[in-house]
């Protein structure tokens, strides 16, 4: 569920579709930048009531989504 909430996130505010992104992308592959980082951290602890650090995110969508559940847990 965490993962395609992220996925749903992420391609929502990158204006991407949805297939474009899998759990083995990373950030890097999305291009996003420092401030697409915050903003999009943003949005998630606004979704999952959890507080991220972009720095604890990990570099890619299968890290934030283990970060995001072990803070739900």
């Amino acid at each position: 569920m965490t993962l395609e909430k992220v996925i749903s996130l992420l391609a929502q505010h990158l204006e991407m579709d949805e297939n474009e992104i899998s759990e083995a992308t990373t950030f890097a592959d999305l291009g996003v930048d420092s401030l697409d980082t915050v903003e999009i951290m943003m949005e998630m602890e606004d979704e999952f009531g959890v507080e991220i650090k972009p720095a604890e995110a990990g570099k890619s969508v299968a890290d934030l989504v283990a970060y995001i559940d072990s803070k739900l847990a």
